[in-house]
């Protein structure tokens, strides 16, 4: 199934879910490059999640509808990626190596069940010493549960700028309608493409286009403020 086809399939998901709109852009590419990803050990644990409101708009009703319950009553368990690879011994024996990856899984837990409800991949990585965070799904459960997995049920990737304080992370996903605006004024220059079946902007710029969007403009508050953009979270650390 090529993207546009998959593209197809996600309306109609969205159909099912009830949900036709949207606050994360997304992209077809990574939002990083390889040389600027970094691990962060603290990052990783066992988080609770609570809604952030905008400054521009504190109406805390408001701004906390775009989120499922999954989203926020989940705990969220962020641990770094180990991968499994059989390989044969001298004496042609399988014999199976971990290899830490430069990435994170992060996964929302049920705290009642302690069952799985969706995952995601994170890698972490640094622009003009900003700390950002490039998720993608990790699966295609839990659509009817979480905003999250809604926003990204197509292999795409949603950016995340990452403030980490006082046990505490704060995500605030880069907006579509602050990336439709900055295309709409010619403040960047970035290659997108409008679905008319999903109804939604998909950044498809290489990742070096993208990162270099990154160094140019998420650093401007004028150009995108990250402390008013729609989907905002707040994870305080349980262990």
């Amino acid at each position: 199934m090529n993207r546009l086809k998959a593209l197809i399939v996600i309306a109609i998901i969205l159909l099912i879910t009830g949900c036709n709109d949207f606050f994360m852009i997304c992209s077809l590419n990574p939002f990083y490059v390889d040389k600027n990803v970094v691990l962060l050990h603290e990052i990783e644990g066992k988080w609770s999640a609570n809604p952030l409101t905008t400054q521009n708009n504190p109406d805390k009703e408001e701004k906390t509808a775009i989120w499922k319950r999954a989203d926020t009553t989940s705990l969220w368990k962020i641990e770094r990626f180990i991968a499994e690879e059989t390989v044969k011994t001298k004496r042609g024996k399988d014999s199976t190596v971990y290899k830490p990856l430069n990435l994170y899984i992060v996964k929302l837990i049920d705290s009642q069940t302690d069952s799985s409800i969706y995952q995601f991949k994170m890698v972490l990585f640094r622009v003009n010493k900003t700390l950002y965070a490039d998720f993608t799904p990790d699966g295609n459960t839990g659509l009817e549960k979480s905003r999250f997995a809604i926003e990204s049920y197509f292999k795409v990737h949603t950016l995340a700028r990452v403030i980490v304080h006082n046990k505490q992370l704060v995500f605030s996903w880069l907006a579509e309608e602050s990336m439709k605006k900055m295309i709409e004024e010619k403040r960047v220059r970035v290659s997108y493409q409008w679905v008319e079946s999903a109804s939604r902007l998909m950044l498809n710029g290489s990742s070096e286009q993208l990162t270099g969007m990154i160094e140019h403009y998420a650093g401007e508050p004028r150009f995108i403020d990250w402390e008013n953009q729609q989907a905002m979270l707040k994870l305080n650390r349980i262990k």
